[in-house]
């Protein structure tokens, strides 16, 4: 068995001991607690030698372990805690531990639908207690965006642990299109995340596609037991999105380069913030304005991009897509129209 798990069995005991109040723990008979112990949980016959629980000692009450624990000598002999209502179990953490600890467990939140996430909030909860109780109160300093009100959730660890297990999800879905929600079988393979909204891609049986489908547009789903999984062998998820702004893409899907001017208002944002990872500074004019070019699948998530940027921003390539915005800027343009 690991050394390392011997030494916790060895504080943990230590620490029972000194807290004994009712007798007296001479070095020898912290070295027989400690054997016993050992012998108990392990199975371990070998004695303890007299320098290791020393060190063991001298360890607990060091900085090393976080534990400083006030272990002191009485009548040249006996060992006992200074303060009667310590124990190791108290403060397992340092204050600068649990305040980092704390930070960390505020990013694994924002995970929440993941039941491994729920049993860490437990956990936090009870460290920030710690913290709150040595009246160290502090405010948030990172704000993750985030959407509390998004349907779906309750789904996200279902449809995780499917494709962990390699399991078929039996699903009812209504797309936005719609008029009612249909069953679909569904080999799932991958779990993407696009603006606060979660989407699971994989195999429709029924179509034999590649499908994405928005976790807030389930309207339930199980395990399709008696069904067949159907192993991934059409896209690579570690790739298949290196081309893409947001989650639409067919296999068929084939990247263009898209090369566009921006205004001096918008070109430093656009410069600092790219597009896309393939974003190219092309043209940097005396105006202040820029022209890039950047290589993806041009799909309607690219296309509300470029939107969003009203006038500050002109496609010059491809003309397909300097057609489809000239209509959808037309089309916008006329719903403010008198």
């Amino acid at each position: 068995m690991p050394a390392n798990r011997n030494a916790l069995i060895r504080y943990k005991t230590i620490d029972t001991c000194l807290r004994n109040h009712y007798r007296q723990w001479a070095l020898e008979d912290l070295i027989n607690a400690c054997s016993d112990a050992l012998y108990e949980f392990e199975g371990i016959e070998k004695g303890i030698s007299k320098r290791t629980i020393q060190m063991d000692i001298q360890l607990m009450r060091s900085e090393k372990l976080g534990y400083n624990a006030p272990i002191i000598v009485y009548n040249n002999k006996y060992y006992t805690y200074e303060d009667p209502d310590y124990s190791i179990t108290n403060t397992p953490l340092s204050e600068q531990d649990l305040k980092v600890m704390s930070e960390a467990v505020e990013v694994l939140r924002q995970f929440k639908g993941f039941d491994y996430f729920t049993g860490m909030t437990d956990i936090v909860s009870r460290l920030e207690d710690h913290v709150t109780s040595a009246k160290q109160h502090t405010i948030p300093v990172i704000d993750f965006e985030k959407n509390e009100n998004l349907k779906g959730l309750e789904y996200l660890d279902t449809v995780y642990h499917a494709i962990v297990n390699k399991q078929t999800l039996s699903i009812k879905y209504r797309s936005f299109k719609a008029r009612s929600a249909g069953t679909i079988l569904f080999y799932p393979y991958l779990l993407k995340e696009y603006r606060n909204r979660w989407f699971v891609f994989g195999l429709e049986r029924r179509s034999r596609t590649l499908r994405n489908l928005a976790l807030d547009r389930i309207h339930g789903l199980e395990i399709a037991t008696d069904e067949r999984f159907i192993e991934n062998t059409l896209f690579d998820p570690a790739a298949f999105f290196n081309d893409l702004v947001g989650v639409t893409k067919s296999l068929n899907s084939k990247a263009e380069k898209v090369l566009f001017w921006a205004g001096s208002g918008d070109a430093p944002y656009i410069l600092t913030k790219p597009i896309h990872r393939s974003q190219q500074l092309i043209e940097r004019n005396n105006d202040g304005s820029m022209v890039f070019e950047i290589e993806v699948v041009i799909n309607q998530e690219l296309q509300r991009e470029f939107l969003g940027f009203a006038n500050g921003v002109k496609i010059l390539e491809p003309q397909h897509l300097v057609d489809l915005m000239k209509t959808k800027l037309k089309r916008a343009s006329e719903n403010y129209s008198d």
